[in-house]
């Protein structure tokens, strides 16, 4: 069936140099002695170590639970021995390390027994809980955990699924190589995927630099007999692999500033991925291997099975790495970023490993003034302004280059190949987003501190507050002193007591009493120095003390002549 394709703007076509690497099928590579394998390889939360130093892990075991649903599992792609769990250099232009699972195969590859899942009658639900757990992530470069992405979301599910092999990046052919070879299981796992988003079809598109993987593609379709799969060849055109690009080139429908696939019933995955998904659901197998392109200045430039954590320099001592390399990049010569050490590990992104030396890529010329001629903005494939992009970037007036989209630009590099001044706007406009990213973080980081600041006040002022008011209930539930009774009454002779005088009284009584108590319950202090009439007036002084003390408290200082003369010691 035809199909109409659709264009995207702008766009190069730079030498593709996938002849070499498409000579020879897949290569399986052997372990190397040290597998580190990163807890974090993926978008979202670091994974949480399962192991410790000294276990026996086997092929397939988790070693790193997600961490949140914006995470996904990572597991030992062989049995061996756990010696280290500990920062190790990872495949990052910044050179910086990383928490990872250090393993040292034992040579048997003992396998995990499998846990049976019944994938035809689980929910959706389940599904995407099994796939988290069995690692699988995006294979075309993002690495977005998978079962994210497999949710219907809005309520009339998803329309089209698209299937990217278009591979459009020079050098790299490791999903060329694998659409031939895996055909039929890429595209069960793409029916599978299609259940899981309720999509109305399934649009696979290849670029036409691929005929054997196209054919092969074809081939598997009729077989499996399904018409809602169609796979469709796309004209050659750098970056036709974005999924904005592919996404227009397919279906017309053009994702605008702001808006995702998904807001307009589309979703699109990466062929290897898919085939990851069926492997993962139908044989059991978590994402422990992937292909890996090995190009550029080597002796034999292939496509290798790779054990993920495997060190980059072992896959490139069997690709023959040669002598006059002075630059490693993990991807493609475009959109590659410059590896800080072969001692880094192969990951779930690592889609090509690529040599350079001074003849393959010569070093780039002086950088000169831009003169505004516009090429950039012809070649840009978002539609962006990558003059202004780069006026304003460079000016570090990073808000006016936000205006400008910045976060539009998918660094494919495009811009910066066609300019004539030789200036790397790709490098500029990195520089600026990792700049709004560390204001943004710094802004973050201050307002979280100003909030803590802010409860630590209202904290203390409810405390205060608290402490005023029990004060206060205390002092008001405080009963006041009740007129103390007599034995007489005024019929006998004896004036009542005035309401002043009632008070002291009482206290004096009740200090009166308390002296007796304590003479009768304690005996006699310093008994070998005192003798009996001195130690009843030291009760008695003791007896003053106290009702001295309750006055204060009552607020009265006055010493009634009646006290006096109860208080006076006796001689």
């Amino acid at each position: 069936m035809l199909r109409k394709l659709f264009s995207f703007n702008g766009g190069v076509k730079p030498d593709p140099n996938k002849g070499a690497s498409t000579r020879e099928p897949i290569a399986r590579l052997p372990l190397p002695p040290q597998l580190i394998i990163p807890l974090h390889q993926h978008i979202g939360g670091t994974p949480r170590p399962l192991v410790k130093v000294g276990d026996r892990v086997l092929h397939g075991q988790r070693i790193g639970a997600a961490d949140g649903n914006v995470s996904s599992a990572v597991h030992a792609p062989t049995s061996g021995t756990v010696v280290a769990i500990e920062p190790r250099l990872m495949p990052h232009a910044s050179g910086l390390s990383s928490m990872a699972v250090v393993i040292e195969p034992d040579g048997q590859d003992q396998r995990i027994e499998r846990e049976p899942f019944d994938w035809h009658a689980a929910t959706p639900g389940e599904v995407r809980d099994y796939l988290r757990d069995a690692g699988v992530v995006g294979l075309g470069g993002a690495v977005f955990p998978s079962h994210l992405k497999l949710s219907p979301g809005k309520a009339g599910g998803t329309d089209t699924l698209v299937l990217n092999g278009a591979e459009c990046e020079p050098f790299i052919t490791c999903d060329d190589m694998l659409m031939r070879s895996e055909a039929e299981d890429i595209l069960r796992g793409a029916l599978v995927m299609q259940k899981m988003l309720a999509a109305k079809q399934v649009l696979v598109g290849v670029e036409d630099n691929k005929p054997e993987a196209a054919a092969a593609l074809k081939a598997a379709a009729a077989a499996l007999g399904h018409a809602s799969l169609d796979v469709v060849v796309v004209p050659t055109r750098y970056p036709a692999g974005g999924a904005k690009q592919l996404i227009r080139v397919l279906t017309g429908i053009e994702v605008p500033h702001g808006s995702r696939s998904t807001d307009y019933g589309v979703q699109c995955f990466n062929v290897a991925t898919a085939l990851a998904v069926w492997n993962a659901l139908e044989h059991g197998e978590p994402l422990t291997r992937r292909i890996v392109t090995v190009a550029g200045n080597v002796d034999r430039p292939r496509n290798f099975d790779v054990a993920i954590g495997t060190p980059i320099g072992f896959v490139f001592e069997h690709a023959g790495l040669k002598p006059d390399t002075d630059k490693l990049i993990m991807g493609g010569p475009m959109m590659g970023i410059p590896l800080p050490g072969v001692e880094a590990p192969v990951v779930k992104a690592t889609n090509c490993l690529l040599a350079s030396s001074p003849a393959l890529f010569p070093p780039p010329e002086p950088e000169l003034p831009c003169i505004r001629c516009g090429e950039c903005a012809r070649a840009c494939p978002a539609d962006l302004q990558p003059f202004e992009l780069y006026w304003h970037s460079r000016a570090r007036n990073f808000g006016r280059a936000q205006e400008y989209h910045l976060f539009d630009c998918i660094e494919c590099g495009c811009c910066a190949y066609v300019c004539p001044s030789h200036i790397p706007l790709v490098d500029y406009y990195r520089y600026a987003k990792s700049e709004i990213w560390a204001r943004e973080r710094d802004k973050d980081a201050a307002d979280s501190a100003r909030e803590r600041f802010e409860f630590r006040n209202w904290r203390a002022e409810r405390e205060k507050e608290e402490k005023a008011a029990k004060l206060a209930a205390r002092s008001a539930a405080k009963p006041a002193a009740k007129p103390a009774a007599t034995d007489k009454s005024p019929a006998e002779g004896e004036a009542a007591a005035t309401p002043a005088e009632d008070p002291k009284k009482a206290l004096i009584e009740a200090a009166m009493a308390r002296a007796k108590a304590q003479k009768e319950a304690v005996a006699a202090k310093n008994t070998d120095t005192l003798t009996p009439a001195q130690q009843a007036q030291v009760e008695a002084a003791e007896a003053r003390r106290k009702l001295a003390a309750d006055m204060v408290a009552t607020g009265s200082g006055e010493t009634t002549s009646e006290t006096a003369t109860a208080d006076k010691p006796t001689e």
